[in-house]
């Protein structure tokens, strides 16, 4: 839709010009920094950052009825910088101009409503949300259409002449990371580090495919997040993992898309997202804490975090119900299905533990709770989900065996609505479902196959049959006959089917 073809009334409001003032805010010592340069760490002591804009109040002085208007009517428009994430640019990067955006389709992926058959088993009404929809087929790419346009925007701008972009991962990091820099190409160039055997082979394939440098290092994700910080304190390159700022902020969208396709109604509501690196979890907060800070939203939705018991240190952290006796200590983990969330040490533990004080303070009550699954559990309602019709992913089941655990503790109440995050697309994962159907899964996932889960193809040989179809060698007249006749007739008993 063109802009002269809106109502006079919100067309100056549409195309937003570059505004605000962005700085790097420390969470340990309180400094800010500019971001004409890049920033991971604060320079003084070293503690994480936000991205903060330091004159944000200008966000205040309009309704929250025409930010609704804003948001709603920019559904419409054609312009591809405003369809993605930054159809929220006043509060994700209002500094970029439209032509520093990078959009690859990132964004706005869709609220799907559990069948009644998935909800009562669940206990109440919910939604997932999938973010394997993604163009990378994970939410990562939140994050770095937010990151990338930071970095074309510096590129832009002559403070920067050439970018190589490094991350670890767990899989989903690299792969969007690997794409974005692809589409950039022109002074970008990428590399990811992987734990070794540690990643699927599906996500293996997608920074390969990009063209990205791809290294292989022994352990496990957290082995592989000391080198590449060892790397982004000794040499110039632009760090994408979760512990770069801009990536939270385009994580936040995620709130943002939940507001508006809900009618930025959220009482009575449940968010519920895996924990991983932290990241997500923070962006979340952070984004629902900015529309309730505006006045967009007059409610802030419940946050559930869900993390394996394989890998739980910010489970065990909020364990402790006297804030002032917590200590956080990192963990060893242990072999999980749920991937990407197999971090010990999360980056972003600063943030949360930031967040989730502004996020109970703004509820004025605990809002923000912490549940653990078995890895059997996240298999189990995995499975579940997809037999009723969605696409969810082990983080997805993990997500999902959560909001089951959070309704049998009374953390949630049965008149509430959930939204479930699943984090990335179920065809990453297909190898742990093979183990789970295989009955293969090695001792330490500790999974056990429910029989009533298990699903396995069934070959179809009449044993009658002389002669089969085979590649380049067709059957035909009688022969080809007698094999259709007798494969349908197999098949129709096991199916028990009536003759018409």
């Amino acid at each position: 839709m063109k802009i002269e073809q809106f109502p006079e009334f919100i067309r100056s409001d549409l195309i937003p010009a570059p505004t605000g003032d962005l700085v790097y805010s420390c969470l340990g010592c309180g400094n800010r920094f500019g971001i004409e340069s890049l920033h991971y760490v604060c320079p003084k002591c070293q503690a994480v950052l936000l991205i903060e804009d330091a004159a944000s109040v200008r966000l205040k002085n309009r309704s929250a009825e025409s930010w609704r208007q804003i948001f709603d009517y920019r559904k419409m428009l054609s312009i591809p910088a405003l369809k993605g994430i930054y159809r929220y640019h006043e509060f994700i990067g209002p500094v970029i101009p439209l032509d520093s955006i990078v959009y690859l389709g990132e964004g706005h992926t869709p609220l799907v409503e559990a069948n009644h058959t998935l909800q009562a088993s669940v206990g109440l009404r919910f939604y997932f949300k999938n973010d394997g929809q993604n163009p990378s087929a994970s939410f990562k790419d939140r994050g770095m259409a937010s990151a990338f346009s930071y970095l074309k925007y510096m590129l832009d701008s002559g403070q920067l002449s050439e970018v190589l972009a490094i991350c670890a991962s767990t899989g989903d990091t690299s792969a969007a990371a690997a794409l974005y820099a692809a589409y950039l190409q022109n002074n970008i160039k990428s590399a990811v580090l992987l734990p070794h055997k540690k990643v699927t082979p599906q996500q293996l394939s997608q920074p390969l495919g990009s063209g990205a440098r791809v290294f292989e290092i022994p352990g496990v994700f957290d082995d592989c997040m000391k080198v590449v910080e060892k790397l982004s304190d000794h040499y110039r390159v632009a760090l994408l993992n979760s512990k770069n700022a801009w990536r939270i902020l385009g994580q936040e969208s995620y709130a943002y898309e939940i507001a508006q396709d809900l009618e930025y109604d959220l009482k009575q509501r449940v968010v519920v997202v895996p924990i991983g690196n932290a990241g997500n979890i923070t962006a979340v907060m952070r984004g629902f804490i900015k529309f309730f800070d505006a006045g967009i939203i007059d409610t802030l939705p419940k946050i559930v975090g869900v993390q394996s018991a394989h890998a739980n240190p910010v489970c065990r952290y909020y364990r402790e119900p006297d804030p002032a006796k917590r200590q956080f200590t990192p963990v060893t983990v242990k072999s999980s299905v749920a991937q990407a969330a197999m971090i010990g040490n999360p980056v972003s533990m600063p943030r949360v533990i930031k967040l989730v004080e502004q996020y109970n303070r703004r509820a004025d009550r605990t809002h923000a709770f912490f549940v653990e699954v078995a890895e059997q559990e996240i298999m189990d309602w995995e499975l579940r989900a997809n037999r009723n019709g969605h696409i969810a992913c082990t983080h997805g089941g993990e997500c999902l065996a959560g909001l089951a655990q959070a309704r049998q503790s009374g953390l949630v109440a049965e008149y509430e609505t959930a939204i479930v995050d699943s984090t990335a697309h179920a065809l990453k994962f297909g190898g742990f479902q093979d183990m789970y159907f295989q009955d293969s899964f090695p001792e330490e996932f500790q999974v056990t196959p429910r029989p009533e889960l298990v699903n396995t193809p069934i070959l179809v040989k009449p044993s009658g049959l002389e002669r089969m179809p085979e590649p380049g060698k067709p059957l035909s007249g009688d022969a080809f006959q007698k094999f259709v006749d007798q494969v349908a007739q197999e098949i129709a008993a096991i199916l028990d089917l009536t003759e018409r």
